[in-house]
């Protein structure tokens, strides 16, 4: 573990439901900005938001953090605990359930108000925080902000403007993102960024760029950008992420690196904090990372836990761990089992990560047998490919028969079973009788390898090609640390 000079890890990455992870861990004032974007499924009907709902689902039915906040008796309780703290943000609530009824829009509103609330009490008085969402509760979220943060430290309504090409019969294409931008106070970090003006603008001055010596002398300018241009206006222009994009990963919800680039360069100073609570693949993690700032990022699956250790990885090399604290993950076989009594795919997605699998895509309970993949070349354009299975609760020797059979059709060259109990001897032998995998080097391993969680948390791991004779292919590898340029924007002045 890597340490600055303050005895603490640089960087730290919490796995648990933000609200909890705010509560017990960040202290008050600790944060010099915030950037999150909670998820919300604004792709189904517009009006299905506004359904009215009977409330009968339980919270182990629905997750708060799923793709859609639900109407149910956990955001009920949500609501009815933030009404009941009173003030300027109860007000709103009532007023809000008065207008909407009991819906998924209120179960939206009632779950983001504590955690809005909580990351208030951790910003600095000079901090900001910029909350990312669509037009479909950005108008309900602006009137919780101002409860929360007081109308005055509204700072920008900023538009994330992009190109999305598709249909639209009854009304115009939807091609806009908004990120509500509050501060916590009217003395906050605000760095001046610059675009460049456009051509014609210039020759309308004769070649000579407007002076904006006055606001310079009131603000210092930091900035890589050209300092003589125009000021950044609050309507941004940064394409979306293409499939083929270098920086794309494969996440559904991943932003483009230059957004956050603007976000963090204007509301923040290098060794500042940035925390996202709702941090996903980690677009905002590395962009700090880039821009000398230290972070701290809170997510609920282990699955986005594995993907941002990749992503540094990939991006900054082995010694970027020495500098990153994981909070909240089992270390230690009781607590391997209370995560896996308590939430078994939670756990499942877990002990993919220690060995550096990817779990399979699809709804729960269709994986046909597979709960992982991992990937690998061990010669120029062949793909292999390894299954896995986890079990958390009783094993059975038929297990060890049922993933033969599924290496078999998925015509895989090993097969690994994750187990929290030991493999009984006929399981052992049941996997021994599997034979090997030889590889172009003619080393050969194990078609089928039973491993323990025991194991996994000892260090030992899947036998398979080592480093230096194979190449990963299970994640789509991200590029080495190079933060992209927003598109240049031309002020509005013709």
């Amino acid at each position: 573990m890597g340490y600055n000079v303050t005895g603490m890890a640089e960087n730290k990455l919490y796995y648990g439901d933000n609200l909890d992870v705010l509560h017990r861990y960040l202290k008050d004032e600790s944060v010099d900005l915030v950037y999150l974007d909670p998820p919300f499924n604004s792709n189904q009907d517009y009006n299905v938001l506004f359904a009215e709902k009977d409330g009968s689902r339980s919270a182990a039915q629905i997750k708060a953090f799923g793709d859609t906040w639900r109407w149910d008796t956990s955001s009920a309780e949500a609501y009815e605990a933030v009404v009941e703290t009173g003030g300027a943000v109860s007000q709103a609530m009532q007023a809000f359930r008065k207008l909407l009824g009991e819906n998924d829009m209120l179960a939206y509103l009632s779950m983001m108000a504590p955690r809005l609330t909580e990351l208030r009490r951790v910003m600095k008085p000079t901090g900001s925080i910029y909350l990312h969402c669509d037009t479909t509760a950005s108008h309900y979220l602006k009137i919780l902000m101002d409860a929360i943060f007081k109308p005055q430290n509204f700072q920008n309504e900023v538009i994330w403007w992009y190109r999305k090409w598709s249909r639209s019969t009854n009304h115009f294409l939807r091609n806009h993102d908004v990120l509500l931008f509050y501060s916590k106070g009217q003395e906050h970090t605000f760095n001046i960024l610059r675009v460049p003006l456009a051509s014609s603008t210039l020759r309308r001055f004769g070649g000579k760029r407007q002076d904006f010596a006055d606001e310079e002398r009131t603000r210092k300018i930091t900035t890589d950008e050209d300092s003589e241009g125009g000021f950044r206006p609050d309507v941004w222009s940064i394409n979306l992420l293409p499939a083929a994009a270098a920086e794309r990963l494969g996440y559904p919800t991943q932003k483009p690196l230059a957004l956050l680039d603007i976000i963090i360069r204007a509301s923040s100073n290098p060794g500042d904090i940035v925390l996202d609570p709702f941090c996903g693949c980690g677009t905002t993690l590395a962009a700090a990372q880039s821009l000398g700032r230290q972070w701290i990022g809170i997510d609920i699956t282990h699955l986005a836990i594995t993907l941002i250790r990749h992503r540094l990885l990939d991006s900054y090399g082995p010694k970027i761990l020495e500098t990153l604290e994981v909070i909240g993950e089992p270390v230690s076989l009781p607590d391997a089992k209370a995560l896996a009594q308590e939430d078994p795919y939670q756990f499942q997605w877990w002990a993919l990560g220690l060995v550096g699998a990817r779990p399979v895509e699809g709804k729960k309970g269709a994986d046909k047998g597979v709960d992982g993949r991992l990937y690998f070349h061990d010669e120029p354009k062949s793909t292999r490919q390894i299954i896995l299975s986890v079990k958390a609760g009783a094993l059975h020797a038929n297990y060890v028969r049922d993933l033969r059979g599924v290496i078999a059709r998925e015509k895989a060259e090993i097969g690994v079973l994750i187990s929290m109990d030991e493999p009984t001897q006929k399981m052992r032998s049941e996997a021994a009788s599997a034979g090997f995998y030889q590889a172009p080097s003619s080393q050969r391993y194990s078609r089928m390898q039973l491993l323990t969680v025991a194991d996994l948390l000892n260090g030992k791991g899947i036998d398979y090609p080592p480093k230096e004779a194979r190449l990963d292919a299970t994640f789509k590898q991200a590029p080495k640390a190079k933060l992209p340029k927003a598109e240049n924007m031309r002020l509005p002045l013709e």
